[in-house]
């Protein structure tokens, strides 16, 4: 198993980094809270979990360990792959997952794409006893002020952006550009899809230039 990967930043994309180690240019499925913490040049230290199936090694990236970990413990849930566990992380951080699943909070998880009403109880049902209680004192205050506060997806969108290249300017711009979609989805869902809405805000750039 490759445990993690460090080296520079060679490029970014919506949900893909790519980290030279060695010479050679390694993939990495990423959420894109990780991406917009990253920047191109700079040297990075990923930690990652390789994903083996019988036409594919797939190879996924985390900010730390403890949220590589999570990602691992998502997937003992039947149902739940890596697609599905990284769609997971990308709505919620690893504390924000193990609130909603120690408190039954069944709205946190259909906020996922992919995740319905039903698949939200028999998640909360197997994962009770495997994620654990959240390891930060100020869990439950911070999901509170996430959900009280402004919307914090803006921030994270306007970040990956960024950290792709595109000037603050522009971010704002395409950040406000797809607010409309945003505030649709908050409105149905209570949470709003960042990789979908970063894809749109690309496509939004890419049609200014």
């Amino acid at each position: 198993m490759i445990a993690f990967v460090s080296g520079q930043v060679a490029a970014l994309a919506p949900t893909t980094a790519v980290i030279q180690v060695g010479g050679v240019g390694m993939a990495l499925q990423c959420t894109p809270a990780t991406i917009a913490g990253l920047r191109i040049g700079e040297d990075v230290r990923l930690a990652t979990s390789l994903v083996v199936r019988e036409d594919s090694l797939t190879l996924y990236g985390f900010a730390d360990d403890d949220e590589r970990q999570v990602f691992e413990l998502l997937q003992t849930a039947s149902g739940v792959g890596p697609r599905l566990a990284q769609a997971m992380l990308g709505v919620h951080s690893p504390d924000a997952l193990r609130l909603a699943v120690s408190t039954g909070d069944e709205k946190a998880l259909t906020a996922v794409p992919g995740i319905g009403k039903k698949g939200a109880q028999k998640l909360l049902l197997e994962l009770k006893d495997k994620l654990g209680t959240p390891l930060g004192s100020s869990g439950l205050v911070g999901a509170q002020r996430v959900a009280a506060g402004p919307a914090p997806w803006t921030e994270q969108l306007t970040a990956a952006l960024i950290g792709l290249g595109y000037a603050s300017r522009e971010a704002e711009e395409a950040v406000g550009a797809v607010t409309p979609q945003a505030e649709a989805a908050l409105a149905e869902t209570g949470a709003a899809p960042v990789p979908q809405l970063l894809r749109a805000a690309l496509q939004t750039l890419n049609r200014a230039r």
